[in-house]
């Protein structure tokens, strides 16, 4: 089986400082979605991981993010892609809990729901967390400079993963 995993903000849809709060706030980057559907088209499982503080904050509640992503489900599939399984981390960084990345609690959720080892997984993300949580759960990180990823870069010089103008181009390289 091949798998890949994605971040959702920044590398799927448009990042916002304060949040993706609804579903009409949830905008796709330009050929994102195509991207996923040449993914499933090529027999790659779409496993989502996602920090999601909004809702420890109070910003909104896990039903307004099912919402969120039951549109995207929806706009990926009428484009051909599958998203085979979401998971979030609704904590925030002081509450130290081990599925929000940097920590790897999401990838090796996802590792054991596919029952799959993630020396030979792809994470693609758009920030220096991302790229931290990769590595500690033992996956190969590929940084996008959608989203956060310019500033990850400029923060982060020294950071040693294939760097892509945006998941269409992660994408094409992978296939």
């Amino acid at each position: 089986m091949k798998l890949i995993i994605l971040d959702r903000d920044g590398v799927i849809n448009y990042e916002s400082d304060v949040y993706i709060k609804s579903p009409d706030e949830w905008q796709p980057l330009p050929g994102s979605l195509q991207a996923m559907a040449q993914l499933t088209a090529a027999d790659y499982r779409i496993a989502i991981a996602t920090n999601q503080a909004g809702i420890a904050h109070g910003l909104y509640d896990t039903k307004t993010l099912d919402a969120i992503h039951n549109k995207m489900q929806r706009l990926a599939r009428a484009e051909g892609a599958v998203i085979d399984y979401i998971t979030y981390c609704p904590h925030r960084n002081e509450d130290n809990c081990q599925c929000r990345k940097p920590k790897p609690g999401m990838l090796l959720e996802i590792a054991q729901f596919f029952d799959v080892e993630l020396q030979t997984v792809y994470f693609i993300g758009d920030s220096f967390r991302d790229m931290q949580a990769a590595k500690a759960a033992g996956c190969q990180g590929m940084l996008v400079k959608t989203g956060y990823g310019e500033k990850t870069l400029a923060d982060n010089p020294q950071l040693e993963v294939p760097v892509f103008i945006n998941l269409a181009e992660a994408v094409q390289t992978l296939l």
